[in-house]
């Protein structure tokens, strides 16, 4: 089957005449991406034309072109068709090593592209060209996409800290492990800084909604095309929680933390910025910022200011919790492929905006060598918003989980699992990973498995 044949034009050929015929044919080039690679396909054809008594014999050349299909994707196909033909064997997370970069959200290759055709145009005086948000204004179709997902990050701190009043949470206090059940597991996978003397065992505390919902903060700008924040001027600046941050400079007006609405689209020149409508005094949010007014937006604190909830409410507050769950999580989604977000590649620093700060904070791997900055790359979801992944517990009040039958267990966000252990139904593309369908040996059969 043939794809986008390519357009062909010749003259006519009578076959009752005789002899040789003349003809102009012309090809015309088809307009192709250059961002994309094609392969050519051919089809040659011998048939016989019969008009008449005469018999004439013909060659007919075909030729198509078709997007050829990079390795990544072809991986990412198979895997897909993999999880529906079989969906409960789904792989868990694995965790990053930390003696190493994160890999690219964007093939390198990719970013070496783009970053040549900006020097291209530079080179020649080009604007670079900039659709909104890229050029500081706002996109009006996300506006609303804003509001729905701070009003559903109200609602899911409110859910957690009232379902954490009857939901036992364990946290490690030697690493970031987390544990949804009456007591912890005995898995020894505890890689903190005194897990040698513990046989890597963890050493289990009573885990708070910061331990479930995993607080990523960001510095809040007021024009996130201005100056820079440099190592020195780090503390005149804010820092609010990431999702917060991105919502802001989506559109969401929070009077205690202004944005800059530009009006006038700023213009580039390669990674040089020519006019931005110059620079405006930013005001202080510390001086006028009312804490009352911000505290639904914040963790810190947040079981103490919601009551435990009755026995009646509970399976309705831990549906509400997980539908907001995944409100922010498709929201910030949405304003991501939008609005640019930046990570650090090395640790869990996050930064809303077209490009990084020189803040000198980042300890990890070598470190030394970066004098502290960061290795800014672009962000995914769940750098802005953790999942923060924890064993699936079939039965909360049983003994707890071994290491012998750790390939039987399952996984699942804090949140869920914690929505799960309520009451809530939670949506299909969880279960696959919490290996629902596994049975678990029990403990006199442990012995007998390979």
């Amino acid at each position: 089957m043939l794809l986008n044949p390519l357009p062909l034009c010749s003259a006519l050929w009578d076959p009752s005449q005789k002899g040789v015929c003349l003809g102009i044919i012309q090809f015309k080039r088809p307009q192709l991406s250059a961002l994309r690679s094609y392969t050519l396909g051919l089809k040659f054809g011998h048939e016989q034309l019969q008009k008449g008594r005469p018999i004439i014999l013909g060659t007919f050349l075909c030729a198509s072109q078709r997007p050829k299909k990079s390795p990544s994707v072809k991986i990412q196909e198979a895997r897909s068709q993999n999880v529906e033909a079989h969906s409960q064997n789904v792989d868990l997370p694995h965790r990053l090593p930390k003696k190493k970069k994160k890999p690219y959200p964007i093939p390198f290759e990719k970013i070496k592209q783009a970053a040549r055709e900006d020097k291209k145009f530079a080179q020649f005086g080009i604007e670079k060209p900039l659709d909104p948000p890229k050029n500081g204004l706002l996109v009006p179709d996300l506006i609303p996409v804003a509001y729905e997902v701070v009003d559903a990050w109200k609602v899911l701190i409110k859910g957690l800290a009232q379902l954490l009043h009857i939901i036992p949470v364990n946290a490690c206090s030697n690493c970031s492990e987390v544990h949804v059940a009456q007591t912890g597991h005995h898995i020894q996978d505890c890689l903190g800084s005194t897990s040698s003397t513990r046989r890597s065992f963890h050493s289990w505390i009573k885990g708070s909604i910061n331990d479930v919902l995993v607080p990523i903060e960001s510095y809040h700008l007021y024009d996130p095309f201005g100056r820079r924040i440099k190592h020195g001027t780090r503390f005149e600046y804010d820092r609010i929680p990431a999702v917060m941050e991105l919502c802001i400079q989506a559109g969401l007006e929070i009077p205690d933390y202004p944005s800059r609405r530009r009006t006038k689209p700023i213009r580039m020149i390669g990674k040089r910025v020519i006019d931005r409508g110059g620079y405006v005094e930013e005001p202080k949010p510390w001086r006028s910022a009312n804490p009352s007014s911000l505290v639904d937006l914040d963790t810190y604190g947040a079981c103490g200011r919601f009551p435990p909830p009755t026995s009646s409410d509970v399976a309705r507050i831990a549906q509400e919790t997980m539908d907001a769950y995944e409100i922010v999580r498709l929201g910030v989604e949405k304003l991501m492929k939008k609005y640019t977000v930046k990570a650090c590649g090395y640790c869990s620093e996050v930064h809303v905006g077209p490009w990084g700060h020189n803040a000198k904070l980042c300890g990890e791997f070598k470190h030394q060598w970066r004098d502290g900055k960061h290795g800014w790359q672009d962000a995914i979801v769940d750098e802005v918003f953790p999942p923060n992944y924890v064993w699936h517990v079939q039965d909360p009040k049983g003994p707890p989980l071994r290491g012998a039958l750790k390939r039987f267990y399952g996984k699942a966000p804090a949140v869920v699992e914690v929505c799960m252990q309520a009451g809530a139904q939670i949506p299909s593309k969880y279960k696959p990973m919490m290996r629902l369908d596994i049975v678990v040996p029990e403990s006199e059969e442990e012995r007998l498995v390979a």
